[in-house]
């Protein structure tokens, strides 16, 4: 039971809020009720609480949506499954988390009241028997201390690029300018075999957002086309699986070698690289029927692509714990400005309150110690997962072309009419047209730009694409959209010729005996 603190003049769209704020769900994840008997349901609207007769002190009830939180396929793929045995612990690093449900549900009660909480770094609101923080605190309200484990289950146990083709034209923009990248990872989540119950997340594409990248860091810029990308790649059949960005310095450029620079010494993943997946995490939470909020950890994936003990780029993945989501969602997780490999727990000011945080570790003479994490070694709060390339490569997107990767301008890669124009001129009568636009950043082009944009007619063209059918593919090539996009493509074309034309008709006659070439 939790009170929601409001007034008599707040709407019941606002109290709605507040309730769902307060519990973790969405709009639409739950319903409220004047009576246990679910009558007199709160509808989210202008009308006051007084008006509605809801006063200081009334209980109401609240009830999940019957559906409940809608799982994921590969969850709901892997719940059904028989053939693992719940007495037997996985012999891997990290058990699954379909695996470590099993072993919490597998007893006489099959888990009736096994609950999964999320952990919560803040002050619970409701509690009147004192003045709010910082003039007052209670064990009512007060957030419990948290000491960090090294988390036993992971929620993806492998990642697997469908081909090295993907992973080479992210690369490319590295190898040309030096310059680090980031991109994330669209794919979908499949089941691994080689752990029991296990997940893979495979990779189909990667989208470059826009961003300012230099030899040593990494700047995020608002994206005007995100949402957009999100419903093209929903159409396709995908959805974002993780991140991935580089860290990468040429080690001898003569034969291709890079900087062996993350390891056991030093740091696999940053402080500060931890807030971010943490904060990736939060955004793309795994939907739980377990948890009273309906959402555990997440599926949310990172990949760093980095120089391997063999001065060859590897990638290597790893996702961060669900105690650092709580810390980074709660922001209570700070880096360290010189020590990329220690985080710092916060401490409580006026502002905000925030609960110690421990490690535990060795001492030299092997006896378990507790530390205050300020600072904190972030190992204890990192997950990692085996990154791979199948032998037998796969094709989401079968075009062999290759169409400019978005927001590269800075290599001179334009996404335009003219590059779409060249795109096209490449390709044989004979290629069918399926594997001409089975591209995924051509698609995004012909859905994003700006001079004649196709969200609302290109459906049949996705779905073509996602189904490898080139039947409905030439059915969408006799449309009145695709005519128009030849035509504009023949326009640039024309376009790029003239100014030469124009410029050296513009030369006087040279004397005899010189002569003149074209500029090159």
């Amino acid at each position: 039971m939790k009170k929601i603190t409001s007034t008599k003049r707040e709407t019941a769209a606002a109290f709605l809020k507040k309730v769902a704020k307060e519990f973790g769900f969405n709009s639409n994840g739950f319903s409220v009720y004047l009576n246990r008997n679910k009558t007199g349901e709160v509808l989210s609207q202008n009308k006051t609480l007084s008006l509605l007769k809801i006063k200081h002190g009334d209980m109401l009830f609240l009830f999940p949506s019957s559906a409940g939180p809608s799982k994921d396929e590969i969850d709901q793929y892997l719940s059904k499954q028989e053939d693992y045995l719940n007495h037997l612990d996985p012999p891997v690093k990290h058990m699954s988390f379909h695996a470590y449900i099993r072993k919490l549900t597998g007893g006489a009660d099959k888990g009736k009241f096994v609950a999964l909480e999320n952990i919560s770094c803040k002050i619970k609101s409701g509690c009147e028997g004192h003045l709010p923080w910082p003039e007052g605190i209670c064990t009512k309200c007060q957030p419990s201390a948290i000491t960090l484990n090294r988390q036993k289950y992971r929620h993806v146990d492998n990642i697997m690029f469908e081909n090295h083709t993907i992973a080479d034209r992210f690369l490319d923009f590295w190898r040309k300018t030096g310059n680090q990248r980031m991109g994330y990872l669209y794919g979908r989540y499949t089941e691994h075999k080689d752990i029991p119950l296990g997940i893979r997340a495979e990779v189909a594409a990667i989208y470059e957002p826009p961003q300012i990248g230099t030899q040593n860091s990494l700047e995020l810029i608002e994206d005007p086309r995100a949402a957009a990308v999100e419903e093209i790649a929903a159409k396709l059949g995908l959805r974002k699986v993780g991140w991935i960005f580089t860290d990468l310095l040429s080690e001898d450029t003569r034969i291709g070698t890079v900087r062996y620079s993350r390891n056991k010494d030093s740091y696999f993943l940053s402080a500060e690289e931890c807030i971010t997946a943490g904060h990736f995490q939060n955004q793309h939470a795994n939907p739980c029927r377990l948890s009273p909020d309906g959402h555990f950890g997440s599926k949310f994936v990172t990949v760093v692509a980095t120089g391997g003990p063999d001065n060859q780029v590897h990638f290597e993945g790893y996702q961060v714990s669900n105690q650092c989501m709580a810390l980074v969602r709660d922001e209570c997780l700070l880096p360290c400005r010189d020590a990329p490999e220690l985080g710092y727990a916060k401490e409580s000011s006026s502002e905000q309150y925030v609960p110690d945080v421990f490690y535990k570790d060795k001492d030299k003479f092997g006896n378990d110690i507790t530390y205050l994490a300020r600072p904190l070694p972030v190992e204890y709060l990192i997950i990692d997962i085996t990154t791979t390339f199948p032998k037998d490569p796969v094709f989401t997107f079968s075009s062999t072309l290759r169409f400019p990767i978005e927001n590269r301008d800075a290599l001179g890669e334009t996404q335009d009419f003219h590059s779409l124009a060249t795109y096209l001129a490449q390709c044989s009568s004979s290629l069918p047209f399926l594997d001409i636009v089975s591209d995924f950043h051509l698609l995004l082009f012909l859905v994003t730009n700006e001079v004649m944009p196709l969200r609302d007619s290109i459906g049949l063209l996705l779905d073509a694409v996602k189904t490898s059918n080139e039947e409905l593919a030439q059915t969408w090539k006799k449309s009145e959209q695709w005519a128009t996009i030849e035509q504009l493509c023949s326009d640039r074309q024309a376009l790029w010729i003239m100014p030469w034309v124009v410029h050296l008709s513009q030369h006087p006659p040279l004397p005899c005996g010189l002569a003149s070439t074209a500029p090159s």
